[in-house]
């Protein structure tokens, strides 16, 4: 198994991202393409030490960008929404926004 850093790449901060938090108690991650529901979940409840209640996640396939005449591809990637048991503290990794 994969360490808990290796599943989690990086919080997804955009704004809707940021209203999940404040609204719904739910956490937005990157996460490897390969890495499953649990896995998620027990690395969140690892590094940031709160008890989680569900995962969602979300496949993107990679578009396709030009720069002139060549073209490439974006990489795939997967999304996580990680809500947090109602009563635990919301973890602070997006503050001077």
């Amino acid at each position: 198994m994969k360490s808990a850093y290796q599943i989690l790449r990086k919080p997804v901060i955009t704004e809707k991202g940021l209203s999940v938090k404040e609204t719904e108690n739910t956490l937005v991650f990157e996460v490897n393409a390969k890495a499953t529901k649990t896995e998620v979940k027990e690395a969140v409840q690892k590094i940031f030490k709160v008890k989680v209640d569900s995962v969602r996640t979300a496949n993107f396939v990679g578009k396709e960008r030009r720069r002139g005449k060549f073209a490439g591809y974006r990489p795939d990637w997967k999304k996580a929404y990680v809500r947090l048991k109602s009563g635990e503290k919301m973890p602070e990794y997006a503050q001077n926004l």
